[in-house]
This record gives C-alpha cells, structure tokens and sequence, in this order.
C-alpha cells in the first residue's frame, strides 16, 4: 500500500508512519470507498508536482462515486454529485471553457493540483466514523509541506478555510462551499480557477490549465 505513495511524500509523512499502518488495518477489512487501493492517490505525484490545492472534507458517501482525489469521480459516473455540477458550472463561468464531458478531474491532477480531502476515506456503514481515526493530523503534514512550496490553496467552507488556514492571504482562494445549501451564498461568482492563476503568477509560477476533456 505504502509502495504507491511517491518518495517524496513518504519522507514527509515518515512521522505518521505507525498511524498510516494502524489506519490500514482498520479499514482492510471494513466497506469503505474509496477502493483501498486509491487512498492515498493523491500522494502517487511527487510533492514537487504540486502547485496548486482544492481541499476537501472526506470522499462522496455514495457506493462507486469517489476515487481517490478530492471532489472526482470515475469517467462513468453518469449523476454527478450536486457540488461537483456547482463546481462545473462555476467552472464554465470563469474559464469560459464548455462543460467538461465527466466529472473525472484527473486532468487537474495531472496539472499540477492535489484534489485532497482531510480524510481520506470513509466507511460506507458508519459515514461519520473515519474522521475520527487520525487522518487529519496525517492530512495537517501534507498541507504544510504544499504551504511550504508556496502552493496555492481553493478553499471551499467554513471548514476547508479552518484545515486551510495554514496557507498565507497571498496563497489561498476562499469562498463558501459549492454545496446545494451555499452554492448561491457567495460560491457562484467567485472565480476560484482564475483567482488562483493570479496568486501563481504574482508568486512567479505556471498558471494551471484548468481546461478538462
């Protein structure tokens, strides 16, 4: 399982390593999605790779949707979950690139964009219980080590702006969350995608291509 997580990650999250081990035994056996082979996705990119963070809270809770990046879900997922079209349509208002044909956001990933939630799993018969086993402190050391390289955080609600607070006013994009219950609190018209291509560039670095399929 470890073998995945790029060395550069496993150097950083070295510290938690016997919480890593304990957390991977609690969910081995128990239903969980994402599939355990995808926890920990988003640390198979060196942390180098990384100029960009859209942080999440924990994956979708419905069976076959998350896998393994923060607010994705696999090219077949034909309903998308109700934040991911607020994030499109936001999307299209301020790329003004057209509606993506899936809600498969590996094209982010692979621009530079960690798609990481706090938890980094979640037990499909108790929703709740996973962010109570450690991943936050494990999740906390992986958001330190992108503030440290100066990456840019697009923080979603009151709660990515707390786990996000790390990251300084110049790097971090905040608005409330694209939920169905906030979307029009502020969410639409935000911006995130072009915000964070400012903040990358007066900081000298790439924009991302936000363009997906």
């Amino acid at each position: 399982m470890l073998a995945q997580i790029d060395s550069s990650w496993q150097q950083v999250l070295a510290p938690h390593s016997a919480k890593i081990a304990e957390i991977n035994r609690l969910i081995a056996t128990q239903n969980i999605t994402p599939k355990f082979d995808e926890v920990y996705r988003v640390f198979t990119k060196p942390l180098s790779h990384y100029r960009a963070v859209i942080l999440g809270q924990d994956p979708y809770p419905t069976p076959g949707y998350a896998n393994g990046f923060a607010f994705s879900v696999d090219p077949e997922v034909q309903k998308l979950p109700t934040s991911l079209r607020n994030i499109f349509l936001e999307y299209c208002a301020d790329t003004g690139y057209p509606e993506p044909a899936n809600g498969n956001l590996d094209a982010w990933v692979n621009q530079g964009v960690a798609l990481l939630n706090t938890s980094l799993s979640l037990n499909l018969d108790e929703k709740k219980a996973h962010l109570k086993i450690g991943w936050q402190g494990i999740t906390k050391t992986a958001l330190e080590a992108l503030s440290r390289q100066n990456a840019v955080a697009i923080l979603w609600g009151s709660y990515a702006h707390r786990a996000g607070a790390i990251f300084s006013d110049s790097h971090k994009v905040i608005s409330v969350h694209p939920s169905p219950l906030s979307a029009y609190r502020g969410f639409f018209g935000s911006r995130p995608f072009s915000r964070c291509n400012e903040l990358l560039q007066k900081s000298g670095q790439e924009p991302i291509n936000w363009r997906l399929p």
